[in-house]
């Protein structure tokens, strides 16, 4: 079992890879940039205003910003924020007068999403290097936060969801997309950390997951959109056996992305 700073050193080594291929013009994807390169999670953001290719690194398994009821004026924060595919569609939403926060704590996404944004000319657009666990903005911050495809990825879910809340403003709202499970994940694919930092080992049981959202304080939750995200066979059969499989999928398991609605 590995510890919460061994998983985020993996998370962070493979986030930096994909920012150095995406500069190579070389795919990347939700869930991995090498062997395990599948794009079975990923949404189409191109027809959204606000959309920009350069900051799209295919990493996201929703599109939390057509769910989150942005208002314009609004300021909204996006944890795990990447190369800022979801922030330039949520500015466009909040317009001049809004403001958009994007945190990431990986260094090179950061350092990309700045760039983007110098690129655009986007004076109300800002983002932070931190960690989702550890928040370094004050409270009652954001009207609204979005994140895709990130939560998974935390170690201690529930620290991060404690901080969305505390971020929060009294009365704001979260929308999340992310990926869960119905079952168990099989063992294999718990210790692969190419994966891991793919969105599919770090999930966990959506029951558990709407159990950590309550417990840290929200209400009114709402599970918006849910969809059967399975991988392909073939990676499940790298793990077990035909047989096993085919009991796995009997029991009713199952990789889902869904997106969730929240108050505060």
């Amino acid at each position: 079992m590995k510890t919460s700073e061994e998983l985020k050193k993996i998370v962070k080594e493979k986030y930096s890879e994909i920012v150095e291929k995406s500069a190579a013009k070389k795919s990347c994807s939700c869930c991995g940039t090498s062997e395990n390169d599948y794009t079975v999670f990923s949404d189409d953001y191109t027809k959204l205003e606000g959309y920009n290719p350069d900051a799209d690194l295919n990493l996201g398994c929703g599109l939390p910003t057509q769910h989150a009821k942005i208002e314009t004026g609004d300021t909204v924060i996006d944890l795990g924020s990447g190369a800022g595919n979801d922030c330039f569609v949520a500015r466009a939403l909040v317009g001049e007068e809004g403001k958009v926060i994007g945190v990431d704590f990986t260094e090179k996404m950061v350092n990309k999403a700045r760039e983007n944004a110098q690129k655009l000319g986007f004076s109300n657009v800002e983002f932070v290097y931190g960690e989702i666990e550890d928040i370094p903005l004050p409270d009652n911050t954001g009207d609204v936060i979005i994140s895709n495809c990130v939560m998974n990825l935390v170690p201690s879910k529930q620290k991060a969801f404690n901080e969305t809340y505390r971020i929060l403003k009294p009365g704001g709202h979260f929308s999340i997309s992310d990926i869960v499970l119905e079952g168990d994940l099989p063992e294999g694919l718990r210790d692969e950390a190419s994966l891991y930092a793919g969105c599919v080992s770090g999930a966990i049981d959506i029951k558990d997951y709407l159990f950590v959202i309550k417990n840290a304080g929200f209400r009114n939750i709402e599970v918006q959109q849910k969809v059967n995200n399975d991988l392909p066979d073939e990676v499940y059969l790298k793990y077990m056996s035909q047989e096993e499989w085919e009991s796995y999928k009997r029991k009713g398991f199952g990789i889902f992305s869904i997106t969730v609605l929240a108050e505060k």
